[in-house]
């Protein structure tokens, strides 16, 4: 008996499907091989094709010459150089205006390029103005300048010479105070303007607030030479203490 043929056995054993594909796969795997090869090869070909139908335009080269320093020529001499100076157009003179009283003449003597002269041309037709000679009368000076106050200055003002006082009367001792033996101290604030005269006495610290208004009342008619900063006066604040002790103590 002769063999069967694998068609025949795959037609005993699988009676549907598995014949045709075993009978149709070789043509079918030939045709697809055939199809990629011809793809890839179009695509190769348009690769390489394409550039020699289609050729980039090429963009103009530039030559550059870098020149050292050396080898410039010598710069031009600026006195040979003679600019030929612009021609300029002189219009006619005009007409210059009469410097005057107007006077009224008839119609037909009227010159039409005559003009009146304005005020500043009035003006320059006056003589010049001579030189005077004289002398200055005596410079007085005032007295007793005043020097304006905007308001207290701050806290710190820097300065080069503190103030000095040169009048300081003493407080009055309370007579309350006194007979009942009390003592302190009283540091006060005070304002001192460019002038030297205080302006301002605020209490910082007190032992007894009996000494308070004492103090401020003695320190409101001290006199201080003002307070320097380069070589000019300034207000300053500064601290005085009032101290109040009985002699008997």
């Amino acid at each position: 008996m002769a063999a069967l043929s694998e068609v025949a056995i795959l037609e005993q054993l699988f009676p549907y499907g598995a014949p045709e594909l075993v009978k149709n796969y070789k043509k079918y795997a030939t045709t697809g091989l055939i199809i990629a090869a011809l793809l890839h090869t179009g695509a190769l070909g348009a690769y390489y094709v394409i550039p020699l139908l289609f050729p980039e335009e090429e963009e103009p080269m530039v030559t550059v010459r870098i020149m050292k320093y050396s080898e410039l020529g010598p710069p031009p001499s600026l006195t040979n150089q003679s600019a030929a100076a612009p021609a300029i157009s002189v219009s006619a003179p005009a007409v210059r205006p009469s410097v005057g009283i107007p006077i009224p003449v008839p119609d037909a003597e009227v010159s039409p390029e005559q003009t009146f002269a304005s005020q500043e041309e009035l003006a320059q037709a006056v003589g010049p103005i001579g030189e005077g000679t004289g002398t200055g009368g005596e410079v007085v000076f005032e007295q007793d300048i005043k020097i304006e106050e905007d308001g207290p200055p701050p806290d710190f003002v820097p300065f080069e010479k503190e103030p000095v006082a040169i009048k300081k009367p003493s407080p009055t001792y309370p007579e309350i105070a006194r007979k009942a033996g009390l003592e302190g101290t009283v540091w006060l604030k005070v304002w001192v303007d460019k002038e030297g005269k205080v302006r301002k006495a605020v209490v910082q610290k007190s032992d007894a607030e009996i000494f308070n208004q004492p103090a401020i009342d003695a320190a409101t008619q001290w006199v201080f030479t003002p307070a320097l900063q380069q070589n000019g006066p300034v207000a300053v604040w500064i601290s005085i203490p009032f101290r109040f002790k009985l002699s008997g103590k």
